[in-house]
């Protein structure tokens, strides 16, 4: 999907609330959990960026943000570096240059396996020797129905799916959780900045609720 059509599918999806509602969500998650893997002189890209929910709130020296919608440039704020291009066309970013790339709802939306393939070679020759890619997507094990709910959902993943990918790309799988997150912020909790905080402290309710993976990978 090019960049005019995901412009006018997200204003459809998110109303001006739920986008305020799930940056909030977001403030908490990147505090709470997901600052742990990244350093106050880190480099970080967010790929398929979306309204930066992520980046703008993480901790680290260089941001970087890519997404084929030119309206999220908008919305980030000024230490951010925005970059319009397709995920497996990564030609701002210079080899080697970055710490930890983190992707979040993404591969869902690529057309085939051999389209992620792409993707995940794109990243590894961004990263750094050593360097951290994280992702967190729908878990197609235990969302089957709800997966298809969205009208640019096409490539199926699980977490098994998805961690073989990244082997066999060349990346060694650290920590892959099966359930963490709830498959949407549109879902009924935890959505309070409290709640969320309390989710992430309670990992036998990610097993209840979560509808989405997260896996760490590392490159050689």
């Amino acid at each position: 999907m090019n960049g005019a059509g995901l412009t006018e599918l997200y204003r459809h999806r998110f109303s001006r609330s739920e986008r305020e509602r799930k940056d909030r969500i977001w403030a908490v998650l990147c505090e709470a959990y997901f600052q742990r893997y990244i350093r106050p002189t880190d480099t970080v890209l967010d790929i398929a960026c979306g309204q930066g929910e992520f980046i703008r709130h993480i901790r680290c020296a260089r941001k970087l943000a890519v997404d084929l919608n030119r309206e999220v440039e908008k919305n980030l704020p000024p230490d951010i570096e925005y970059h319009c291009s397709a995920a497996d066309r990564l030609e701002a970013v210079s080899s080697g240059t970055v710490d930890v790339c983190f992707v979040s709802n993404f591969f869902e939306h690529l057309p085939s396996k051999e389209a992620m393939d792409a993707v995940l070679l794109e990243i590894k020759r961004v990263l750094k020797s050593g360097g951290l890619f994280i992702n967190m997507q729908p878990n197609i094990r235990y969302e089957p129905g709800r997966y298809w709910d969205f009208y640019d959902h096409l490539l199926p993943l699980s977490h098994l799916s998805a961690a073989e990918g990244l082997s066999k790309n060349g990346y060694k799988v650290e920590k892959l959780i099966p359930r963490f997150l709830p498959f949407t912020t549109k879902s009924a909790l935890p959505q309070h900045p409290l709640l969320v905080r309390a989710y992430l402290k309670l990992p036998f309710a990610w097993r209840l609720m979560g509808g989405q993976f997260l896996v760490v990978a590392r490159v050689p």
